[in-house]
């Protein structure tokens, strides 16, 4: 009994778990194994980053792994027609989430609405070819008036989910950000925690404040973790 609750737990943790490739260096194999990675233990999906998206959809054929892209990563400095463009060919290509970039610049200099209007566009797109969007807010570069400010617009403009970070920036997901992006959104929007989150005790930190997905690269590990414990 107490081996199948085991099972039962690392299953319902892995279904949280975006598993996560998006560095630079990445190889077609590296690919090859998160993807076979990812089968083996059913996560969420595989976050890659755009040009990966067509090569990882046919690697996860047949499963329940879903792609997930990457859209105007790291930063969030592309334009519109840019971040549009590139979500439109990712999810021909086969994603069906797209975590985008907030421009962080514009809500750090005040102007949500250009923000919002961007989201918009990217809800749109994603919602009429039936994927996700999750809008990153990058909270380590914000104060807490605009990580509630980022939360508030990506919900009215129709994201479905709010996440903390990039991981490619100074600082990745707290508790304490998470916290505050539930209790901004409530139950309009899901709350993805992302960025430094490596071991068992911090998924379980992020999900008890909030987060009901989790961006990491280190998924196998934590499983391990859990199937030692």
């Amino acid at each position: 009994m107490e081996k199948n609750g085991t099972l039962i737990a690392a299953a319902e943790i892995a279904t949280l778990i975006d598993h996560t490739l998006l560095k630079p260096e990445a190889t077609e194999q590296d690919i090859a194994r998160v993807c076979h990675e990812a089968r083996e233990h059913s996560f969420a999906t595989v976050c890659v980053n755009p040009y990966w998206v067509r090569f990882t959809a046919a690697e996860l054929q047949n499963s329940d792994t879903k792609v997930c892209a990457t859209i105007g990563f790291p930063l969030g400095a592309n334009t519109t027609e840019i971040k549009v463009a590139e979500a439109a060919v990712a999810m021909e290509d086969g994603a069906s989430e797209i975590d985008m970039v907030v421009n962080i610049g514009t809500l750090v200099s005040g102007n949500s609405q250009q923000a919002e209007e961007e989201i918009g566009k990217l809800a749109e797109l994603a919602h009429e070819s039936g994927a996700l969007l999750k809008v990153i807010l990058e909270t380590y570069l914000l104060d807490d008036a605009q990580k509630k400010l980022g939360c508030e617009i990506a919900v009215r403009a129709g994201a479905d989910f709010v996440k903390t970070s990039t991981g490619f920036s100074k600082g990745g997901a707290t508790t304490a950000d998470v916290r505050l992006m539930r209790q901004t959104v409530g139950d309009r929007a899901g709350v993805k925690a992302s960025g430094g989150i490596r071991t068992l005790a911090a998924l379980r930190d992020m999900v008890a404040a909030g987060a009901n997905r989790i961006g990491t690269s280190s998924g196998v590990q934590i499983l391990a973790e859990l199937s030692h414990a």
